[in-house]
């Protein structure tokens, strides 16, 4: 038996969810720092911050809201195709904590900002590290999990997104309410560091993935490493295990571009609904539920609530991945936003109670966080051979983020003109689209082996290409 097999076999243990801790801190890092733009600018909106309200106030406001807004957002495409890259070609853990440590630095340097400027530069910097935890997170995750929990265990890492957006509004109300505005900022952008700095050290001991060690590298040493951390004895390895052969792109995309456009267009989809529904939640749910204008603290509580709402919908992607599937999960979780996306705008100026259609309109956050929010996570971390697996990932990510910077450059645009109605329906259309493209380019990967599902076994070399494992 390979010694993935073992891996692919061994019950649900602590060590799986201790892997999925380390891995997550990540994504409650970059949830955070990617939502507390939404509060910063609601904060400097609301309040007179030397150095940074005068941008977002004056003649060049649209311009400077799109610049803080998405700053991170580009530089996180840079480094989901970096890290991607770099964790095929020199290995997981050779850049894993680099990006954690970015995320830390980032974040301090943006605490210390002092004026917008500075802001956006700080952020681009810790876009990088928001980027480059995609890739590598994932498929570390993905390749220490056994088949049966494979999905929990990655939609458990994702999750953490949810949390980090909780604390993200927690910190920002808690700080608005008992800090100047000039300190209050500080504070909720500086914080992000903590997470990020405990498991720099964490990630940096965390063994090379048994499949990347043994498949690519050929190091038995790296393969025992981690097998103990399951108690798996690997001590019987044949030494003369196949290995993954390097595919050249042309080969690849030949091989994988059905899978490309079934992993990179829905995310795509999804963040150009995610971050123009989150970004702006502000004005939308003002547009929605306008009582509470004028009170700093209120509209921070009520542009939180479709997050709030949306919170257990990572966990019932959890709870389900493995039962419902990656592909079943994706295409119910689309049509119910459009549902929802085309409920909204038909109820929004009527007489329908704005309690309630507030309600209403946050459901759609639950459906993109149970469905195609945690499922474009999940799958590319499992349909690419472990030679392209990360740089997969990050292609789909990148799409992902490529919407969602898109999204925050024409909404401050397009959304004076066309109105929440208007906006609301383009989504419902988009989400059925995201459906269709998932229903006829991607398969279910649920409890089926990595080696299957993403057809290493078939790219692994036969026997006139077999190489000796150096036993170091």
């Amino acid at each position: 038996m390979l010694p993935y097999k073992k891996f692919d076999s061994t019950k649900l243990s602590w060590a799986h969810v201790k892997i999925s801790f380390i891995s997550g801190v990540g994504f409650f890092t970059d949830a955070y720092d990617l939502f507390i733009v939404t509060t910063l600018i609601t904060l400097f909106l609301h309040s007179n911050v030397p150095g940074f309200s005068n941008y977002l106030t004056g003649p060049s406001s649209a311009f400077w809201l799109s610049v803080l807004t998405s700053s991170a957002i580009w530089s996180a495409i840079a480094g989901q195709l970096i890290f991607g890259g770099v964790s095929d070609k020199k290995g997981r853990k050779s850049v894993y904590g680099i990006e954690a440590l970015i995320l830390t630095i980032g974040a301090i340097a943006s605490a210390f900002a002092q004026n917008l400027l500075e802001l956006v530069i700080a952020r681009t910097f810790l876009g990088l590290g928001i980027g480059g935890d995609y890739p590598i997170s994932s498929v570390i995750a993905s390749e220490y999990s056994n088949t049966n929990d494979r999905g929990k265990l990655i939609a458990l890492v994702f999750s953490n997104q949810g949390i980090g957006i909780l604390a993200a509004i927690g910190i920002s109300f808690l700080s608005t309410l008992y800090l100047p505005p000039t300190l209050a900022w500080r504070v909720m952008v500086g914080i992000a560091a903590i997470p990020s700095a405990v498991v720099i050290y964490l990630r940096r001991k965390m063994p090379e993935t048994p499949r990347y060690s043994l498949l690519v590298k050929g190091d038995v040493e790296e393969v025992k490493k981690a097998g103990k951390l399951f108690n798996i004895d690997v001590k019987d390895l044949d030494n003369n295990v196949p290995k993954a052969r390097e595919l050249s792109v042309k080969e690849f995309i030949k091989n994988y571009w059905i899978t490309l456009i079934g992993t990179t267009l829905p995310w795509l989809i999804l963040d150009v609904a995610l971050y123009g529904m989150g970004l702006y939640s502000d004005f939308i749910t003002f547009a929605i539920f306008p009582t509470l204008k004028g009170s700093l603290i209120l509209n921070e509580l009520r542009a939180g609530i479709p997050y709030i709402i949306g919170l257990p919908g990572y966990f019932a992607a959890v709870a389900l991945i493995d039962k419902l599937g990656r592909k079943t999960q994706q295409i119910i979780g689309f049509m119910m936003m459009s549902i929802v996306y085309l409920l909204t705008a038909v109820l929004l100026n009527t007489t329908f109670p704005s309690i309630v259609l507030l309600g209403l309109y946050s459901l759609s956050f639950f459906f993109i966080n149970f469905g195609p929010n945690t499922t474009t996570f999940i799958i590319p971390a499992e349909v690419y051979p472990v030679t392209y697996r990360s740089r997969g990932h990050g292609l789909s990510a990148a799409s992902g983020k490529f919407g969602a910077a898109i999204t925050t450059y024409i909404f401050p645009v397009i959304y004076p003109l066309l109105g929440t109605k208007a906006i609301m329906m383009l989504l419902a259309l988009l989400s059925i689209v995201g459906a269709i493209i998932t229903a006829f380019t991607l398969e279910e990967t649920k409890r089926r082996p990595l080696e299957e599902v993403s057809n290493d076994l078939k790219i692994i070399t036969s026997e006139e290409s077999v190489l000796s494992i150096k036993n170091k």
